[in-house]
C-alpha cells in the first residue's frame, strides 16, 4: 500500500482519535489480500485525484492493509463523492458496499470519542505583573515580590451528567527575585455535582472557595465541601460548607451557613456565618513547622520551626449589598466582624463601571475601592497582595481588552499598614499593572 496514502489514512484517524489496532472490531483487523480488487479501485482513485497518493499518481504496495485501514480510505473518498465521475462512484459505492460493517465500526469509533473528547475541557491564564510597592515601613524600599509570570491551567472531565471532575495548576515565577512561589504542580483538585431538577449542587475537595461578596470574610485555598440549594419563591441560593484553609500549618476548620441573590430589581445581598473548629483563645502548636505566612484567626501568623500562636477568633459573620445604581454603574459594599477582642471588624466598598468582556475587543471597566481589614476579622482573600489583612486605604482601577481574550488591568493603591497596632503602622503606595492571556 502506499505509504503516503497510509499515511494519510492512519493521520485521519488519529485526527478523529481513533486507532485501527486500538478500537476496530476484531474482524476488522482482518488483512485485504493483496490481490483483492479493492487496491485496483483505490489506484484508480488515486489517479483520479479522488485520493491523494504518490508524486506520480500511483501507489505501490509493500505490505497488505487491514479491512479498518481499507474502511477509513473509503470513508476519506466518501467525503470528495461529489466530486467524483461516474465511474468513481460507482467503484466508491462498490467499495461502501464491501466495507460497510467496517464503516459502521469506524463511525461508532469517532461517535464514542467525540464522546469522550467533549467530557474533556482545558482552560486558564497567563499573566504578566509589574508592581511599583513600597509595602514596607522603610519608606525607600521598594517590594519587587510581586512581579510575576503566572500560569493558570483549569482541567475539567465530566464523569456523567451530573458530576465533573476538576483540577487547577498554577505556575507563578516571581522574575525580580527568581523565587518560584507554585511549581506547576496540582495544587487543587475536587468535584462539582449539579443536579438541575433541584437546582442542588455540591462542591467537594480542596478548591478555591470565597465568603462575602468580595470574599472579605474568607477567601483562598481550602480543603472541605460546600453545597448549596434555591430558595423556592425567592431570587437567593441557601449553602453550607466545612472548610479547612489549605495553607501549610494551619489547624484550624470552619463551619457555617450562607445566602446570597436577587432581593429585587436593581439590589442583591450575600450574606455568612461562620463557626470554628478551635475555640478563641486556644494555641497553635508549630513544633517542627516551615515558615508560614497567613492572617485571620492566628492574627497574621509569621512563625519558623516551632511557637505558638493564639486563635483570636472562633465566630464571624458577614453583610454584603451590591446596588446597581444606573445602567453601567453599581455599588457594592461588606461589612465583617468576628468576636475577637480587637481588631475585629472589616469594611469594604466598591465602586464600579462599566466592565469587560473578554470576547468584546475594546470593552472597557473601571472601579475605585475603599477598605478597611482588622487583622482578626477574617482570612480575606487579599487580592493578590493588594488588600491585607490588617490594612485600610483605597485604590482605583482600569480594566482594558485590547484584543479578544487579553485584559490589561493597571491600579493604584495608597493605604495605611497595620493600622490598628499605633507606632508601627506605616504608609504604603502600590502601583500595579499587567496582562492576563485567556484560553
Amino acid at each position: 500500500m502506499n505509504k503516503k496514502i497510509l499515511s494519510a489514512a492512519v493521520a485521519m484517524a488519529l485526527a478523529a482519535g481513533i486507532s485501527g489496532t486500538a478500537m476496530a472490531a476484531e474482524g476488522s483487523l482482518a488483512d485485504v489480500p493483496k490481490d483483492h480488487w479493492s487496491y485496483q479501485a483505490v489506484d484508480q482513485l488515486v489517479k483520479d485525484g479522488i485520493i491523494e497518493g504518490m508524486p506520480d499518481g500511483t501507489y505501490a504496495g509493500d505490505r497488505a492493509i487491514s479491512r479498518y485501514e481499507m474502511a477509513v480510505i473509503v470513508a476519506r473518498a466518501t467525503d470528495k463523492m461529489e466530486a467524483a465521475n461516474i465511474a468513481d462512484r460507482a467503484l466508491i459505492e462498490k467499495m461502501q458496499a464491501e466495507y460497510g460493517s467496517e464503516l459502521k465500526t469506524l463511525a461508532g469509533d469517532v461517535k464514542d470519542l467525540k464522546e469522550q473528547v467533549g467530557k474533556v475541557k482545558f482552560s486558564g491564564m497567563f499573566r504578566a505583573t509589574y508592581d511599583h510597592d513600597n509595602g514596607r515601613a522603610d519608606d525607600d524600599v521598594v517590594s519587587r515580590e510581586n512581579d510575576r509570570f503566572y500560569l493558570d491551567l483549569h482541567g475539567d472531565y465530566k464523569v456523567n451528567d451530573n458530576w465533573t471532575v476538576r483540577f487547577q495548576s498554577e505556575t507563578n515565577h516571581r522574575y525580580s527575585d527568581k523565587h518560584v512561589t507554585s511549581n506547576g504542580t496540582l495544587q487543587r483538585i475536587w468535584v462539582d455535582g449539579y443536579f438541575p431538577e433541584s437546582g442542588a449542587w455540591a462542591s467537594i475537595g480542596r478548591s478555591w472557595r470565597g465568603l462575602g461578596f468580595s470574599n472579605i470574610l474568607q477567601g483562598g485555598g481550602t480543603d472541605g465541601v460546600q453545597a448549596g440549594i434555591p430558595i423556592k419563591g425567592t431570587g437567593l441560593t441557601a449553602s453550607a460548607f466545612y472548610m479547612t484553609p489549605s495553607w501549610e500549618g494551619n489547624e484550624q476548620s470552619f463551619y457555617g451557613v450562607a445566602t446570597w441573590g436577587s432581593i429585587g430589581h436593581a439590589v442583591d445581598v450575600n450574606l455568612a456565618y461562620e463557626k470554628a473548629k478551635l475555640n478563641k483563645g486556644d494555641k497553635y502548636n508549630h513544633k517542627d513547622k516551615k515558615l508560614v505566612y497567613g492572617a485571620g484567626p492566628v492574627n497574621n501568623v509569621t512563625w519558623e520551626d516551632g511557637g505558638e500562636d493564639t486563635v483570636y477568633y472562633d465566630s464571624a459573620f458577614a453583610v454584603g449589598a451590591k446596588w446597581k445604581v444606573v445602567k453601567n454603574l453599581s455599588l457594592t459594599g461588606d461589612y465583617i466582624q468576628s468576636n475577637a477582642d480587637e481588631n475585629n471588624k472589616a469594611q469594604e466598598a466598591l465602586l464600579e463601571y462599566k466592565g469587560t468582556d473578554l470576547n468584546d475587543k475594546g470593552s472597557f471597566g473601571m472601579y475605585a475601592r475603599y477598605f478597611k481589614i482588622g487583622s482578626n476579622a477574617g482570612n480575606p482573600d487579599d487580592l493578590w497582595g493588594s488588600r491585607k489583612s490588617g490594612s485600610k486605604g483605597w485604590m482605583v482601577g482600569f480594566k482594558y481588552v485590547p484584543v479578544k481574550n487579553v485584559e490589561w488591568h493597571t491600579m493604584y493603591s495608597q493605604q495605611k499598614m497595620d493600622y490598628a497596632k499605633g507606632d508601627a503602622a506605616f504608609d504604603r503606595k502600590l502601583f500595579r499593572t499587567e496582562v492576563d492571556f485567556h484560553f
